[in-house]
């Protein structure tokens, strides 16, 4: 098991000084310097021993060596060289394998786990959860870092500012409770800002359009971002543009016929606004349409 003190700033700046190591910004590398709250993020898996445990971003291994020690089996997901060359070194004879380059593109490679664990940098935190999402790769749970302002979208309700397509997108597949705020002294280098942990449950008992198994799902995930692209629009024109924009939509007559009949089916009022529609709304519109015809 790994030896470099993790609570260390010294240690791990001597760490990264010796190897000629310099942190880069653009791929939000911070580490989390304080045990207890790695132990707490580590016990928020709810893991038991033999349990496979996707690690977004394990830098030096701080959270690989907790779940390690909880009996996991780790597939880590680094994108620095020198970085994977250390955790090779570090914990290449326990339970652990590792996918070297930008997780954005190799996931899709690996099989499935049942939980991830990531600190995961804002640079691609909505993008990579919206992604496992459309690719429809879902975990029994997930516990994840992300700068505040990332956490607030990902647990936004309706009408508030942060509302947005990300949030109905992880809300229609999971439960997501906020577990701490970090502050910048949490972390080696110390962030401008704070940091949020945040845990997803996988929800039980989905509709059957909801998991995949029709084709509700594949128009379900373009309509909440392009209705959100228009998110000061109302409903009605912003569906409009949608239903537009799909191939095979008809005339210009049949598709304003078609949003006034999807809306009617829904319940919406056609002045209302994409950013005060829940998750249940846009489910249900996203069936409508695709009954109605709209591919």
């Amino acid at each position: 098991m790994a030896s470099l003190n993790y609570d260390s700033p010294l240690a791990l700046k001597a760490l990264l000084e010796e190897r000629g190591w310099g942190m880069r910004k653009k791929w939000g590398q911070n580490f989390l310097i304080k045990g207890a709250i790695r132990k707490k993020l580590a016990a928020a898996l709810e893991i038991e021993p033999g349990d496979e445990v996707w690690e977004i971003g394990p830098g030096l291994g701080a959270m690989t060596r907790e779940l390690l020690e909880l009996g996991a089996r780790v597939k880590a997901f680094e994108i620095d060289p020198g970085f994977t060359d250390f955790l090779r070194g570090e914990f290449g004879g326990a339970d652990f394998s590792l996918v070297p380059g930008d997780v954005l593109k190799t996931w899709k490679r690996e099989a499935e786990a049942p939980f991830l664990l990531g600190n995961l940098p804002y640079n691609i935190a909505a993008v990579l959860l919206g992604d496992l999402i459309e690719g429809n790769r879902f975990f029994r749970r997930m516990v994840v870092t992300v700068q505040k302002e990332v956490g607030r979208r990902l647990t936004a309700r309706p009408g508030e500012a942060d509302y947005s397509s990300i949030t109905v997108l992880v809300a229609g597949r999971y439960d997501v409770k906020p577990l701490m705020v970090m502050g910048a002294s949490c972390f080696y280098p110390p962030p401008r800002v704070d940091s949020l942990g945040l845990r997803f449950d996988l929800r039980e008992n989905l509709p059957a359009a909801e998991t995949g198994e029709t084709t509700a799902v594949p128009l379900l995930y373009p309509l909440v971002r392009r209705l959100f692209s228009f998110r000061r629009k109302t409903v009605k024109n912003s569906l409009g543009a949608f239903v537009s924009s799909r191939p095979g939509a008809g005339p210009p007559a049949g598709q304003k016929d078609l949003v006034m009949a999807a809306l009617e089916r829904c319940g919406i009022s056609p002045g209302e606004r994409p950013e005060n529609l829940d998750v249940s709304r846009f489910q249900e519109l996203a069936r409508q349409l695709q009954y109605l015809g709209l591919r």
